[in-house]
C-alpha cells in the first residue's frame, strides 16, 4: 500500500506497534521513546485510520501491513498489537510468515472475534446503533467504554487517555461517510490455523478487560503453546495507555527471549 502513513524511529531489531480499531500510531506515544534507544520502532496507521488513505479496493490489514515491511526491508519483526492491532499482527504470522519473529497481543485473539459477555455485546449495539443513525459523537463515547471496561466508568480513568482515545477515534470516523463500502477481506480460519504458528505468541493483558476479550486471548496463547498470558492490574481494554510504564516494563522482559 503506497499511501500508508507510519512512523518509525531507533535502529536495530525491528518492533512493529499495531493500533486498535479506530485509533492510530499515536496510542503508542508512551512506547516509541522508551523502546527506540534500542530497537527500530515502527508505528503504522492501518488502512482507513489516522494518516493512511481510506480503501476503495478490496484489501487486508495483513497485506497492507507485509507490503510495509518488505518496503522498509525488515525482516522478522516483533510485531505488538492491541485489540485490532493484535489481530492484523496473528493474521501477518499466519499469512506471511517469512516477516514474523514473535507476536505480543493484547485484548484479542485472531480476527474472527466471538463475543457473548452481555456487557460486552451491550457496549457493541450501542456503539453500532449510534453509528447507524450518524451519530458519531455518541459512537465514539460508546466505542471507548472498552477503556474502562466492564467494572468501571470513563470517569474513573485518566481524563488525559479518555482524551486522547476519543480525539483519535473521533478523527477516524470523520475520515468515513456513513453508508460507505467494507472493502475489508477477512482471513478464513484463523483459529483453526493458529496451532500452526511456530513463533512465540505471548498476551498482555488489562486485567479489568471484558471476559471474551480476555479469553480470546488467553485462547490464542493456549492454542500456539510458545508463550505466556500477564496481566496488568488497573488497566482494561488499553494497557499500554492506562499503564504505560507496566506494560513497558513487559515488553522489556519478553523482548530479550523473543
Amino acid at each position: 500500500m503506497s499511501d500508508q502513513f507510519w512512523t518509525e524511529t531507533g535502529t536495530g531489531r525491528p518492533l512493529v506497534l499495531l493500533h486498535g480499531g479506530f485509533l492510530d500510531h499515536r496510542m503508542w506515544d508512551d512506547q516509541v521513546p522508551a523502546f527506540a534507544d534500542r530497537y527500530r520502532v515502527i508505528a503504522p496507521d492501518a488502512r482507513g485510520h489516522g494518516r493512511s488513505a481510506n480503501a476503495t479496493a478490496p484489501f487486508r490489514h495483513a497485506d497492507d501491513l507485509a507490503a510495509l515491511l518488505r518496503r522498509l526491508g525488515t525482516g522478522p519483526a516483533v510485531l505488538v498489537g492491541v485489540s485490532m492491532g493484535a489481530a492484523t499482527a496473528v493474521d501477518t504470522a499466519l499469512e506471511h510468515p517469512d516477516l514474523v519473529a514473535a507476536v505480543v497481543v493484547s485484548g484479542a485473539g485472531t480476527s474472527e472475534p466471538h463475543f457473548e459477555d452481555p456487557w460486552t455485546t451491550a457496549v457493541l449495539a450501542e456503539w453500532t446503533g449510534a453509528m447507524a443513525a450518524g451519530e458519531t459523537d455518541a459512537a465514539a463515547v460508546a466505542f471507548t467504554r472498552f477503556a474502562a471496561g466492564p467494572h468501571r466508568r470513563l470517569d474513573d480513568l485518566d481524563p488525559e487517555v479518555v482524551h486522547r482515545l476519543m480525539t483519535m477515534t473521533k478523527e477516524t470516523f470523520a475520515k468515513h461517510s456513513l453508508g460507505e463500502p467494507d472493502w475489508s477481506v477477512p482471513v478464513p480460519d484463523t483459529w483453526i490455523r493458529a496451532e500452526r504458528i511456530t513463533v512465540p505468541v505471548h498476551a498482555v493483558n488489562g486485567a479489568a478487560d471484558s471476559p471474551d476479550h480476555l479469553a480470546m486471548a488467553e485462547r490464542l496463547v493456549r492454542i500456539v503453546g510458545t508463550g505466556t498470558v500477564t496481566a496488568i492490574d488497573d488497566a482494561a481494554h488499553y494497557p499500554n495507555l492506562e499503564r504505560s510504564e507496566a506494560f513497558n516494563a513487559v515488553l522489556e522482559r519478553l523482548l530479550p527471549i523473543l
